[in-house]
């Protein structure tokens, strides 16, 4: 697809052709289209709520505010409420502590495997989890 065309598209899709498409080189324009559309737009296996309110806590540990508004406006724009959204980074927030927290201490990978293993396990036994 030509540029023209990819714009055109983008316009009735979105209403308008968002500027940082615009700096995306002519070659690879359409490429960038298609998967921005399949992974921003298109239904996938993940219902598109969940997916925004992943790339919310993605978008909020990697400190992008650009991706930030995004997510959360698609968040909100899928049906998520500010309360899933305050989750959403409240989970992003505490998982990306404890992941500096373990690999700064450098706590023993293989023990840190089987431990996790065990509670697994121990959930499943539990009848605690959707799994069980």
């Amino acid at each position: 697809m030509y540029r023209e065309e990819v714009y055109k598209e983008m316009k009735e899709m979105l209403g308008l052709v968002p500027s940082f498409f615009k700096s995306v080189p002519d070659n690879t324009l359409n490429l960038e289209w298609e998967l921005f559309k399949k992974i921003q737009i298109e239904k996938g296996v993940i219902p598109n709520k969940y997916r925004e309110l992943i790339g919310l806590g993605i978008s909020a540990v990697s400190k992008c505010q650009y991706c930030t508004l995004f997510h959360t406006e698609m968040a909100k724009l899928e049906g998520a409420t500010d309360a899933e959204i305050e989750e959403a980074v409240h989970y992003a927030k505490a998982s990306a502590g404890w992941s500096a927290y373990v690999n700064g201490l450098q706590v023993d990978y293989d023990t840190f495997k089987n431990e996790i293993g065990k509670v697994v396990k121990h959930v499943k036994k539990q009848g605690m989890s959707k799994a069980a």
